[in-house]
């Protein structure tokens, strides 16, 4: 029998060898996937190379197999990436990911647990209806809260908006495009007011597909912006967000069965 290899990840079941992994760190960035696979697995190998969606299996300190995995940026190539991981086996993904904060409190450097999303995404839109819930996994959810919590972190729990575009979705006006739809202006003062603590672009078609698809999910994301002050993003704190992130999740995903 030929091992179906998918056309999108570039592998397939019998690629994963005779103790496949059942969870995955998904990262829109490929570089921040490869950093995952380097830094924090052990026998790391690499297992596609395809289409700029970089995919390596290994082991997590207690032996846990696992994917560090690329989704592209947005939810469109997320859908894509998820609905092929999980025909290959994944049934946990947790997303690390990078966001800007919407809430004063919520600090450059800090990390976002997102319980749930404002779910504002096309790609959702095909998964499921407009009213399903995007909400994350429980189990998942609190893994990561305790995580944080033991590494130290600073963290915050709470609803992301996730949205389908980086400028014009989250209301930046200091790009090309100035000029936004009447429908758009306030949107970020009125999700403020809402509660919602930060803007990200994935997770929230994520969570949808992991209701439908049966599935768990979460996700973790570095802050690098503070929107209350500047558009811009905050370089000097970024690869601290983004590695607490990566820790959080990592440190998660090796002890799930401890914090259960």
């Amino acid at each position: 029998m030929i091992s179906k290899r998918f056309y999108h990840i570039g592998f397939g079941r019998e690629d994963l060898g005779a103790s496949p992994p059942s969870i995955a760190l998904l990262s829109g960035d490929p570089e921040r996937a490869s950093l995952i696979a380097q830094t924090h697995l052990r026998d790391m190998q690499l297992l596609s190379q395809n289409r700029g969606l970089n995919t390596y299996i290994g082991y997590l300190g207690n032996d846990r197999p696992i994917l560090s995995a690329t989704s592209g940026m947005g939810a469109p190539s997320l859908s894509i990436v998820v609905n092929e991981l999980v025909q290959v086996g994944i049934r946990q993904i947790i997303r690390i990911g990078t966001c800007g904060s919407i809430q004063p409190h919520v600090s450059v450097g800090s990390i976002v647990i997102s319980s749930a999303a404002l779910c504002r995404q096309g790609a959702a839109n095909d998964i499921a209806p407009v009213e399903y819930p995007a909400a994350a996994d429980p189990f998942l959810t609190v893994a990561l809260v305790k995580a944080a919590s033991e590494l130290g972190f600073e963290y915050h729990l709470g609803i992301t908006a996730s949205v389908d575009t980086f400028y014009e979705g989250q209301e930046r006006t200091d790009s090309a495009n100035p000029y936004l739809m009447r429908s758009l202006h306030g949107m970020t003062e009125e999700y403020r007011h809402l509660n919602i603590l930060n803007y990200e672009m994935e997770c929230g078609t994520l969570f949808k597909m992991a209701g439908v698809y049966q599935f768990a999910a979460a996700a973790v994301c570095g802050v690098v912006a503070q929107r209350t002050v500047s558009e811009n993003i905050i370089y000097p704190q970024k690869d601290i967000a983004v590695q607490n992130a990566i820790a959080t999740a990592v440190y998660a995903a090796t002890n799930l069965e401890k914090f259960k």
